[in-house]
């Protein structure tokens, strides 16, 4: 079983309604309760700027700083694992811009914000994801490459290198631009980094329905059968990377007319989809239930747990907001026994801390009223 990463403190200053905050956790399940808008998701929010990224919302880093603050905000956390203790504190200080968001491990400022992702993996699961089926494709890709960063690192570089191409390239195409020198240099790095890109894709999806097969064929969260819709994908898993490179090389030249015309790159791993299926039911995940969705999607954050634990050594920390709204008794019962089967740290929101009331001497109840956090009474 992989070793458990922790965090044992969190420090939040100026973090949406938190001017300051410090709370100890126990190792295991915490379950944060309270009325809504009292800033239990801000919580869990704060966690996951632990990972590179804009966190579970993805918001401004001007909606995170607190309102009336100095129009910054800092967060530290002190994890505790396999080897060690360490440090990692994160924020903007006043008058920095949406790219200023720096990172310190150990007291010594982070090459990039990957650097964290040597220490813990941290994988959430929030009501918006409730229409994750239902939504429009840029949602699951989302999904899928936050799943493919926890085991591959590398992977948000190469996003990051693959939109500043194409933001390039899209700019040439507006601007009506016919300098091939300019277009042959960004599609030569949008084929390198777009298939890379697809490649980790691929592979991720092929570990993880590997990892789904291995759920019981009557559990309590569906088997889930996923693929990915997108050339590239379909490419890569038969032929060398090289060839998929050129091959989407030359159709990006040869579609230039045409992404012209649409003043946009209408080809590449930007277009992509996962597909998700019901298996027990042979049925497209966007067809199913509310709850039977709820379930196919948790089905599937717990297998990609166990996946980046096997691939890690280390169990990522979950971030399960309102996780019981759409989850009957049984179901919740059998959520929290996994969780502590695959002995990761998994914080948790809900409005009534009766929802968790099996977990009672298991895990740490805290009460979230309004800028405080507190232990939860008779818990």
């Amino acid at each position: 079983m992989p070793a458990q990463t922790h965090i044992s403190k969190l420090t939040l200053t100026n973090f949406r309604n938190y001017a300051a905050l410090a709370i100890d956790f126990a190792p295991g399940a915490v379950v944060f309760s309270g009325d809504n808008g009292a800033g239990k998701t801000n919580l869990l929010e704060a966690i996951s700027f632990l990972t590179p990224g804009r966190g579970l919302r993805r918001a401004p880093y001007a909606d995170v700083a607190r309102e009336g603050g100095d129009g910054g905000f800092a967060l530290h956390a002190r994890l505790d694992g396999p080897d060690g203790q360490v440090e990692i504190g994160t924020g903007i200080s006043v008058g920095e811009g949406e790219g200023g968001r720096r990172v310190r491990i150990n007291g010594a400022t982070a090459r990039s914000a990957e650097d964290m992702l040597e220490w813990l993996r941290v994988v959430w699961l929030t009501p918006a994801m409730d229409a994750l089926f239902t939504g429009p494709a840029a949602d699951r890709r989302r999904f899928l490459d936050r799943l493919v960063l926890a085991i591959d690192p590398g992977h948000g570089q190469r996003a990051l290198d693959y939109e500043k191409a194409m933001r390039g390239r899209n700019r040439l195409l507006t601007e009506g631009s016919r300098d091939d020198r300019w277009f042959e240099a960004i599609e030569t790095q949008m084929a390198e980094t777009g298939v890379a890109i697809a490649a980790a894709r691929a592979e991720l999806v092929r570990l993880l329905a590997a990892m789904i097969d291995r759920l019981p064929d009557t559990g309590p969260f569906p088997q889930a059968d996923i693929s990915l819709s997108g050339d590239l994908e379909a490419e890569v898993s038969s032929a060398p990377a090289v060839d998929v490179e050129e091959r989407f090389r030359r159709a990006l030249a040869g579609g230039r007319d045409r992404d012209r015309a649409a003043g946009r790159t209408l080809e590449g791993p930007h277009r992509s989809d996962l597909l998700v299926r019901h298996r027990p039911k042979a049925m497209p995940a966007e067809l199913c239930s509310t709850g039977e969705q709820k379930a196919l999607l948790v089905g599937i954050v717990l297998s990609h747990a166990r996946l980046t634990g096997e691939m890690s050594g280390m169990t990522p920390i979950l971030l399960l907001d309102e996780i019981a709204a759409h989850l009957d008794g049984g179901r919740r019962a059998a959520l929290f026994s996994i969780l502590e089967e695959l002995n990761c740290q998994a914080f948790m929101t809900g409005t009534d801390a009766a929802l968790f009331s099996s977990l009672k001497g298991r895990a740490q109840f805290l009460t979230v009223d309004h800028g405080t956090v507190g232990p939860t009474e008779d818990a």
